[in-house]
């Protein structure tokens, strides 16, 4: 798993997804890959009309790369502009990625739509970890990332893993509804942190085939306070 995707088309949730990404790359020491998709969608288009939307995607790329490079802390950032579907492009990115990261929703989404089609199919589908950047309302909010809450309650071990994995990284204690002992010995430089609930999270965690699905995404990325952590299990 050699970098940090990011799906970006230049909303205010792709904007703030970037901002985790780049926490991502860097406290992973990996390269950043910001990648944004485009395609014709009104039918037969000439050459000439193709050229001036590929044009302004190059664009939209050439923002989110550069916004990348001037706040980050000497992360590598890399740049994919494909033509056709964003979704398929991000699980195709997936199988080399060790988190891809979207925003909630993007600029072709529903203007009441709290998840995407994008990020639903992208959750629903990547080989490995999706971070759904999302607030607890129709535009995204800054989160604390104080806390990493488990929200499976028979949580897989991938799960835990990818939890306990990101509050080292992090350097925050991890919440949830069962008995920690054992991962805790397994992490020492992780604290538990009992009965918070969804209380103060930064960064909620839950395994794909146990999420309850809802309307092409997890239930939980349609309430969730936070960022929402999509982990498929072995």
């Amino acid at each position: 798993m050699n970098h940090i995707v990011l799906g970006y088309d230049g909303s205010d949730f792709s904007v703030q997804a970037l901002d985790w990404a780049l926490d991502e790359a860097e406290l992973r020491r990996l390269p950043l890959t910001i990648a944004h998709a485009w395609q014709w969608p009104y039918g037969e288009a000439g050459a000439e009309a193709k050229a001036h939307l590929c044009k302004a995607a190059e664009h939209v790329l050439w923002h989110g790369a550069e916004c990348a490079r001037s706040t980050s802390s000497g992360v590598r950032v890399e740049t994919d502009l494909y033509e056709g579907a964003a979704a398929q492009r991000l699980v195709e990115l997936s199988k080399s990625a060790a988190v891809v990261v979207v925003g909630s929703r993007g600029l072709s989404a529903l203007p009441r739509a709290v998840v995407g089609s994008v990020a639903g199919y992208v959750a629903a589908y990547a080989d490995c970890p999706v971070i759904v950047v999302r607030g607890p309302g129709p535009l995204p909010v800054t989160t604390n990332r104080e806390l990493i809450v488990v929200a499976d309650e028979e949580p897989d071990a991938s799960v835990l893993e990818f939890a306990f994995g990101e509050a080292a990284l992090r350097q925050v204690p991890v919440s949830a509804s069962m008995d920690l002992t054992g991962w805790a010995e397994r992490h020492p430089g992780v604290r538990i942190q009992r009965g918070e609930g969804h209380a103060g999270a930064g960064l909620m965690v839950v395994g794909r085939k146990r999420a309850a699905w809802f309307g092409g995404a997890p239930a939980l990325l349609q309430h969730a306070p936070c960022p929402v952590a999509v982990v498929p299990e072995a």
